[in-house]
């Protein structure tokens, strides 16, 4: 049960848009149409789920302090946590390159509209905040840290599509002409975000 907890608390009460504006970058340039932002937030979606679990794994049996004990009780007093930040963006880049790998073999289209913005992943600030919370909330198993980047994941996806789609809409809409692009993005998303904050409530 706790698995589901948690996997549903990273969709909408740590929404990693709309609770810690993480990603923002990527959310914005590519939220103009849906089609890319489906594409763009499932490539989140896989980066998230495979990142955090091995993270996970690095920082219990390698990085945090007497985390190797395992491997010989001489190594019980070693601390490698000073080398959680480079392990950690190491982990992203290679999933993302992955990644980015995939979709222009199996989906090259996809790949052109999302342009600069697919290798970007490995800089974007949500990836490596899931690792970060995920090494600050101290997860008990693999399972919980794995739904934790797989909902944080899901909300991420859920936040671009709901903002392309929303942007799709109020291209015919009359919008002031100060307010058109970005402008009016920001004001939506701060919307959204106090919508998601009623999320906050649930206890689950």
């Amino acid at each position: 049960m706790d698995i589901v907890n948690i996997f549903v608390k990273g969709i909408f009460i740590e929404n990693m848009i709309f609770a810690y504006f993480l990603g923002m970058c990527s959310y914005l340039a590519v939220s103009k149409t849906v089609k890319t932002a489906v594409g763009l937030g499932f490539a989140v979606i896989f980066v998230l789920g495979i990142t955090v679990p091995i993270n996970y794994l690095m920082e219990v049996y390698l990085l945090k302090p007497g985390a190797m004990a395992w491997i010989s009780p001489s190594l019980a007093e070693v601390d490698l946590s000073f080398l959680s930040f480079i392990m950690f963006i190491a982990v992203i880049a290679s999933m993302v390159q992955l990644v980015e790998m995939v979709v222009e073999k199996f989906a090259p289209a996809l790949y052109g509209a999302l342009g600069i913005f697919l290798p970007l992943i490995a800089v974007n600030c949500s990836i490596l905040g899931g690792a970060l919370f995920m090494q600050e909330r101290q997860y008990a198993t693999l399972g919980h840290a794995t739904s934790f980047g797989l909902g944080s994941g899901v909300g991420w996806l859920l936040a671009i599509v709901a903002i392309a789609a929303i942007r799709e809409k109020i291209r015919y809409s009359n919008v002031p002409a100060p307010l058109r692009g970005l402008g009016i993005t920001f004001i939506i998303t701060g919307l959204m975000g106090i919508a998601f904050m009623s999320f906050m409530g649930i206890n689950i």
